[in-house]
């Protein structure tokens, strides 16, 4: 039998992919999804204004938490504020080349503002608020990134964008209760610029009924193995030589947390007015 696009996707993605039912392997944004990567190199091609605004749009239309709708994108299109912001992401070298940016944020602002025109209490000042504003923020997110790529566009999200919160607020002339969940840098691909990036394999991170804590270890193990193995093969493939020794998927991420991030974030949402206890 003759492996669909969509199994050899999701088979390079998690390496323990189960064949997909037929029904799902015909359905050819499932196969889209599956073999999306994210984009850090791009041509210097505009993306027009106006479909950035649609898509946008098309972003909003996704699901909001009890429809409250406290989520926030900003397109930056003025080029001096798209350099002050470029200037305060400078621990990832390939922002540099992106052509547009935009920002997602968490908008809890309204709400407070639509209490004071019913001149009613606000009797939820916890974590809640902040959370709910937050995953609002993400769903739009994510929902954008797959109408831009459905366009043909190229995406990457930028969480470092909360390295300098408090500046880029000011950038953004963002108001008390709203904040930057992440941006995200939009543009034209550059050839080959996009590739699939192995994840956690489905036994570690789809549960049936119950968490299934005692297999994490060895699948975290093999994954390490597996993704090193791949992205050796890519860069041969792209030839690109490596200069130094590559380090596995967890040894490379408990570096990254093993230095302190971001422990300002929590007195700066509280700065804006959100509670977190």
């Amino acid at each position: 039998m003759t492996q669909s696009a969509l199994d050899a996707a999701l088979k390079t993605r998690f390496g323990d992919a189960e064949p997909a039912p037929e029904t799902l392997t015909e359905v050819p944004a499932l196969t889209t999804l599956a073999a999306r990567g994210s984009c850090r190199r791009f041509t210097d091609q505009p993306v027009e204004a106006l479909t950035l605004r649609t898509l946008a749009a098309v972003a909003l239309s996704a699901p909001s938490k009890s429809d409250l709708q406290q989520r926030d994108i900003l397109i930056i299109q003025d080029a001096d504020v798209l350099n002050q912001l470029k200037a305060l992401l400078v621990g990832q070298d390939w922002i540099a080349g992106a052509r547009h940016l935009v920002v997602f944020c968490a908008s809890h602002n309204r709400q407070q503002l639509s209490h004071q025109m019913w001149q009613r209490p606000f009797a939820n000042h916890h974590l809640d608020a902040f959370f709910n504003a937050s995953v609002d923020a993400g769903i739009a997110l994510a929902t954008f990134m797959v109408a831009a790529e459905a366009a043909g566009l190229g995406c990457c999200p930028i969480s470092t964008i909360r390295n300098r919160i408090a500046e880029v607020s000011e950038v953004l002339g963002l108001p008390d209760h709203v904040f930057p969940v992440a941006g995200m840098a939009v543009g034209h691909p550059a050839p080959g610029a996009t590739h699939i990036s192995p994840r956690l394999p489905l036994a570690a991170t789809v549960h049936t009924d119950r968490y299934d804590s005692a297999t994490q270890e060895a699948s975290i193990r093999a994954y390490d193995e597996r993704r090193k193995a791949y992205e050796a093969a890519y860069r041969a493939k792209a030839g690109v030589a490596p200069d130094a020794p590559h380090p596995t998927w967890s040894d490379a991420k408990t570096q990254m947390y093993a230095r302190v991030q971001r422990d300002d974030f929590g007195a700066f949402v509280r700065k804006i007015g959100f509670s977190l206890d």
